[in-house]
């Protein structure tokens, strides 16, 4: 039975009962204002266990921000703040009700865990329309949460729940292969080592040897205790499953969106720095939901922040007042596209009509040998320039750069490879340098080191979708392998994820090409709390994985050919 209370100015119902169609109980806390009445609801559904509060699940992460964001801790007892959703003490006083599910499997609910699986998005639709007809809802339900409960929220989105009436996606992706596993078919290591630093230490049936909640003291994980035998027989083997799944196949069509379908109004919110994860599904989003009514923002600074402060928090409550509440607050008046354009200082507000911008001038800088230089000539010679895949690769600057220069958008690189094996992977980043050949970088939304821009391609999944290919978003079919011949010359298109910089003027623009993952120079060893490796420039979002990429293949001499009739070239979005 649940157990209700009023406290900190709110009516909390904690560990309400929500049976799913098979009979399974999930778990939910319940805060909602203490005046009866019908309110709109803010849900959320994951496996980060409700019970666990940030600070303690994620130290590292909250201090930072606290320090360095006064304004999202004020206002708060901070005592119900959850990793990646939003503070009950800050929505509940403006008549939503905030509803926070455990997923099947974690926390306090039962089940097995399977991450993002058919089963899991139809639990989440059945919480939405549970959600929808309780006796204090409104009947409008929104979805806002970063992450997990960003990439979950397409998912649901597309089976059309009655009761969505509005989502938020904040740093959300949303094709599980592109997105998320493989990059440019490249396996990512992120998500097994996720499931072990993130979700395993918050498995139902950890009972006392799990977390206790710090506010109502009670068991987080259960109040059974499972052996770790039955908890392993509870869980997916996550990791195993994605490399078992090298191509874009059903397994992972199941766990992505389904543009068609998503026609619910959407707020969603990118991080230029988010690479690896978090910035291209709010992107293509954007520009492929069915939704007539759609918005995108895109922001900096870590992963977590922007949700929570001032500025994030009344560009929500904008968004969810127009259409849970049918406040006339000039949300229609929003234009649909709001950037903080990014600046090796700081950000500036802007706002656009759309995505990509309309007045980009889409910009060709031409690969050339003599010195590795980025010209907006084509070259007049060939050559051909080999690099060790193991080593630094080889990086082509532009002349400085004689006014500032701006580029936002997406970018591709267009390629004449060979490699000395059958495949090759090509690790491509965007750069840019200070007169004094310092590298520029950002704190990116994991690591304080993050380059411009990234890129990924695996030379044996180059086939392209001539459907959803543009030039300045190469689409990879990931549905077939076509193995290198050693030597022969391949044409390779690569989509570098979107960013944004104003490239001031004497700065260079440099583009690395390379056989493995991009390192600062100068990283300091940190680490945080929830992931497991140092960051050296690309967070935890690596592609180290022996067993996808053996030795014999992929640590063999990839050679970049400069051709007078197959030009390669960077295209980048310059802003007039």
């Amino acid at each position: 039975m649940a157990n209700s209370q009023i406290q900190d100015n709110m009516r909390i119902d904690w560990d309400v009962a929500i049976k799913m169609d098979d009979g399974l109980i999930l778990r939910a806390d319940v805060f909602r204002p203490i005046q009866e009445g019908k309110y709109p609801v803010i849900l959320t559904h994951g496996p980060y266990a409700k019970g666990l509060s940030f600070q303690e699940g994620y130290p590292s992460a909250w201090e930072r921000m606290v320090d360095e964001h006064p304004d999202v801790p004020k206002g708060s007892t901070n005592k119900y703040q959850n990793w990646e959703v939003v503070d009950p003490e800050k929505w509940v006083p403006d008549d939503y009700v905030c509803v926070r599910v455990d997923s099947r499997g974690c926390g306090a609910s039962p089940g097995y865990v399977d991450h993002f699986s058919p089963r899991e998005t139809q639990d989440y639709a059945q919480c939405v329309e549970w959600a929808g007809v309780q006796s204090w809802s409104n009947g409008k339900v929104g979805l806002n949460g970063v992450s997990y409960y960003g990439i979950n929220a397409w998912q649901v989105a597309s089976l059309q729940p009655t009761h969505l009436a509005a989502m938020c996606v904040w740093e959300g992706a949303s094709d599980w292969y592109r997105d998320m596993t493989h990059h440019g078919g490249i396996l990512s290591t992120f998500w097994a080592n996720w499931y072990d630093m993130q979700v395993k230490n918050v498995q139902h049936g950890l009972a006392e040897r799990g977390p206790k909640s710090q506010v109502t003291g009670e068991l987080i994980c259960g109040t059974t205790g499972l052996t770790d035998e039955e908890l392993a027989q509870n869980r997916c083997d996550f990791g195993e499953d994605i490399l078992a799944h090298p191509l874009d196949d059903e397994y992972h069509k199941q766990r992505s969106a389904v543009w068609s379908k998503i026609t619910t109004p959407l707020l969603t919110a990118a991080n230029w720095g988010g690479q690896g994860l978090h910035p291209r599904g709010n992107f293509e989003g954007f520009m492929r939901v069915a939704s007539d009514q759609k918005w995108l923002e895109a922001h900096g600074l870590e992963h977590w922040t922007e949700f929570y402060t001032d500025y994030g928090i009344a560009l929500q409550k904008r968004f969810f007042g127009h259409f849970l509440k049918g406040e006339d607050n000039g949300w229609l008046d929003q234009p649909p596209v709001q950037l903080q354009v990014r600046r090796i200082d700081g950000f500036e507000e802007r706002t656009e009509g759309n995505w990509p911008i309309p007045r980009t001038q889409w910009t060709q800088f031409y690969l050339d040998s003599e010195n590795n230089m980025l010209s907006l000539s084509p070259p007049t010679k060939p050559s051909t320039i080999t690099f060790d895949a193991q080593g630094d690769g080889i990086t082509f600057m532009s002349a400085p750069v004689d006014n500032e220069t701006e580029i936002t958008g997406p970018s591709a690189i267009k390629l004449l490879t060979s490699s000395s094996t059958a495949d090759a992977d090509l690790f491509i980043v965007l750069r840019v340098f200070s007169p004094e050949g310092k590298e520029v970088v950002f704190q990116g939304a994991i690591d304080p080191n993050t380059p411009i821009g990234q890129g990924w391609l695996r030379a044996s999944h180059r086939k392209l979708d001539p459907q959803l290919s543009t030039p300045w978003r190469p689409f990879h079919t990931h549905d077939e392998e076509q193995p290198l011949i050693p030597g022969e010359k391949v044409d390779l298109d690569i989509e570098i994820w979107p960013t944004s910089i104003v490239v001031p003027a004497g700065f260079q623009i440099g583009v690395t090409i390379r056989g493995r993952d991009y390192e600062y120079p100068h990283a300091t060893g940190l680490r945080l709390s929830n992931f497991k490796n140092e960051l050296r420039g690309c967070g935890p979002f690596l592609h180290n994985d022996p067993r996808d990429r053996p030795p014999e293949i992929f640590n063999g001499d990839t050679s970049i050919h400069i051709d007078t009739e197959q030009v390669s070239y960077l295209l980048l979005p310059i802003i007039p």
